[in-house]
């Protein structure tokens, strides 16, 4: 019965628009812009290209710390939500930007004093090494401005409110691209700074994001626009509470991270070439993605909602709902990329080969888009909805340190494989992710009120 509603059940459809179209936009908007960065960091060279992905790996650790402590938080956020429990919101927002800074700034002390250290990880190229430290030394200021930023945007996302983080997220990135354009170049007047100008544009940016959506929240008397006595009134059961729940997806993406780092490392040795080939294949597939992100980002919403209002049949009905909705939408993305990836990578004023060697990697992308989707959906929209973090995180770190990582040791550096194939055998580990994934999802296990 509850089946034959959700057919004619307006609600979904609606809360999924809502909700994901806006996250969607927003993750559209930064990666297209992400790519027009990396297309003005591509007429300064190869060297250049491939200075600021190994730099950029430092904030992808980063971004994925950020990503588990706000995600994990938001899992509260949508299930208090649900309850209309609004003392508490602000409670988890308090732990979760105190946690979230501090992980900022240890990113920022090794940006600022250990570039070198840092990029000599990732390349071996000594022109490499001195670009993408000289963009470090710069883009490691933004770091604490982005934690915070992080924190506000997932709990908003928590409790529905995802148009002011979009509007703000767009302004800000407008300003950057402006301001890439100023500095990489030195145009009206300005001196032309390359890649430092492109660091300094995002801290400005990042800074500015910052305090926009402080100034919004409390401007606009939103839930979250919470004292400082409200923020931080934490006792020893609560962090408890919360760190059973969020520390697994800490770990999660941490040790995740870790694993990419690793392949980021493997390419590094691969080559000047090679590295470059993979800023752009990357750079690429964050804008197939976008719309996926928006997708699992609802789910986990609606999910929450659903399971924090003791709506459990719902919750796992809604589930399957989007599995079938992502199965098809990630095919026609995956035929989309096929047919665009030679006229995409073209525009990019690289070498010859750094384009065949990413026309390549996102053709082997395009075939696990659909697995990657999948993945995507059930770890972060609907297994972590219902606190089901320590299984989201054996699946994932075995996925990576089981499969992934030997691969591109055995692949890339011993056997001397091309990068593709080495790409190939890497995402492998998609298939392993989805067969015990949606045996979990199918079990039910992961259906836990936790508020």
């Amino acid at each position: 019965m509850v089946n034959s509603i959700i057919k004619k059940d307006k609600y979904f459809y609606t809360k999924l628009i809502a909700i994901g179209l806006p996250i969607a936009f927003q993750n559209f908007i930064t990666s297209s812009l992400n790519m027009i960065d990396v297309f003005m960091i591509s007429s300064l060279g190869d060297t250049s290209v491939a200075g600021v992905g190994g730099a950029n790996k430092l904030f992808f650790l980063l971004n994925l710390f950020l990503f588990g402590t706000s995600s994990g938080t938001a899992i509260f956020a949508a299930q208090y939500w649900g309850k209309k429990d609004v003392k508490n919101i602000r409670r988890i927002l308090g732990v979760c930007i105190i946690i979230s800074v501090s992980g900022g700034l240890l990113f920022s002390i090794a940006a600022l004093l250990f570039p070198n250290i840092v990029m000599n990880i990732f390349a071996t190229d000594v022109d490499v090494i001195k670009e993408g430290s000289r963009y470090l030394r710069v883009i490691g200021i933004s770091y604490c401005f982005t934690a915070i930023s992080f924190a506000y945007v997932f709990v908003l996302r928590g409790i529905n409110q995802v148009k002011i983080p979009m509007i703000i997220t767009i302004i800000c990135i407008l300003i950057n691209t402006f301001l890439n354009w100023v500095l990489i170049f030195g145009n009206l007047g300005v001196q032309p700074l390359g890649v430092r100008g492109a660091a300094i544009a995002t801290v400005i940016a990042r800074i500015l994001e910052c305090s926009l959506l402080i100034i919004s929240v409390y401007v606009l008397k939103l839930p979250i626009a919470a004292k400082l006595k409200e923020l931080f009134d934490i006792n020893k059961e609560f962090i408890k509470k919360y760190l059973f729940t969020v520390a697994p997806v800490i770990g999660n993406e941490v040790m995740w991270s870790l694993g990419i780092s690793i392949y980021a490392f493997v390419y590094g040795r691969m080559g000047e070439v090679v590295m470059a080939s993979m800023t752009l294949t990357q750079t690429i597939e964050q804008l197939a993605m976008v719309l996926f992100f928006g997708m699992a980002s609802a789910c986990s919403v609606m999910l929450g909602n659903d399971i924090g209002n003791n709506n459990v049949e719902r919750a796992f009905l809604y589930a399957k709902k989007f599995l079938r909705i992502s199965v098809i939408f990630s095919i026609v993305m995956s035929i989309f990329v096929i047919v665009i990836s030679g006229s995409v990578v073209d525009l990019f004023n690289v070498s010859e080969t750094v384009k065949y060697n990413a026309k390549l990697c996102l053709i082997v992308f395009s075939v696990y888009i659909p697995f990657k989707v999948l993945n995507l959906m059930i770890i972060i929209g609907v297994l972590r909805s219902g606190g089901d973090t320590r299984f989201t995180m054996l699946l994932d770190m075995c996925g990576v340190w089981c499969i992934g990582v030997p691969l591109a040791f055995i692949t890339g550096l011993y056997f001397g494989f091309n990068i593709q194939y080495v790409y190939a055998f890497v995402l492998s580990e998609e298939l392993f992710k989805l067969f015990f994934g949606l045996r979990r999802m199918y079990s039910k296990k992961w259906l836990n009120n936790l508020v």
